[in-house]
């Protein structure tokens, strides 16, 4: 008697973390700006997935403060609120010191020629006038500083902080263009004073350079959100 059929393989299918890993990426990069509607079977249409998995998605998202859940209006990209963005840099201003000082007490050779991979990417975005990229880039030079420090816990919090500070940055940067250029161009000559310390080891000017950074960031924004753009949503977030 010849054997069953085996059952049909299932297609494969995208993950919650891709699902998770693809929004938030969408998010560092602009392409979702702050303030868009997040209409569910618009993303469950473009990761091929039902609206039941997309829910617990944008929960994540919500209680990492990155996206806002209203009730009856469903979902957004959080807007950040002028005490917001502050207090986002006031909490990046007391834990990214202390990364950068255990960063330069572990750090490899690799290590820190990633820091400068990355402040190049900056500023070959920076040059070209993408300042989405730019700014991409630069969160991820201090996502690597984080990473490689070794610290889980603080790591976690910057993660959350880094993505905040993005929509930050898209909601409250200057609308000028040779403005935002130039407000770039200060990120990247920043992060290059600050991979100098490090690259002395001198723990406690890195210290002090990162600090300096955070606030010279903070005091080049200006509180006045841009106008809603129109997007296609699942075009954004199709694979």
């Amino acid at each position: 008697m010849p054997a069953p059929d085996a059952a049909p393989t299932a297609s494969p299918t995208v993950s919650d973390s891709e699902i998770y890993e693809r929004m938030v990426s969408a998010i560092l990069d602009h392409k979702l700006l702050p303030g868009t509607k997040l209409v569910e079977d618009k993303i469950a249409s473009a990761f091929g997935v039902s609206r039941t998995r997309v829910r617990p998605v944008l929960v994540r998202l919500a209680n990492e403060q990155i996206v806002t859940l209203t009730p009856n209006r469903g979902a957004s990209v959080a807007q950040p609120t002028e005490q917001e963005a502050r207090e986002v840099f006031e909490v990046r201003r007391l834990i990214e010191p202390t990364l950068v000082q255990r960063f330069i007490q572990v750090a490899q050779p690799a290590d820190i020629q990633r820091l400068a991979d990355c402040i190049a990417a900056e500023e070959t975005a920076r040059k070209a006038g993408d300042m989405r990229r730019a700014i991409r880039q630069a969160g991820d030079f201090h996502l690597h500083i984080a990473q490689a420090a070794g610290h889980q816990t603080l790591g976690r919090v910057l993660r959350e902080l880094v993505s905040r500070t993005s929509l930050v940055l898209m909601t409250f940067s200057s609308h000028h263009a040779q403005e935002r250029e130039e407000a770039t161009a200060c990120g990247c000559r920043e992060h290059g004073v600050l991979l100098g310390a490090i690259r002395l080891r001198d723990a406690r000017e890195a210290s002090r350079c990162m600090r300096k950074h955070l606030d010279q960031l903070e005091s080049r924004l200006e509180f006045t959100p841009p106008a809603d753009t129109a997007l296609d949503l699942a075009a954004v977030l199709a694979a």
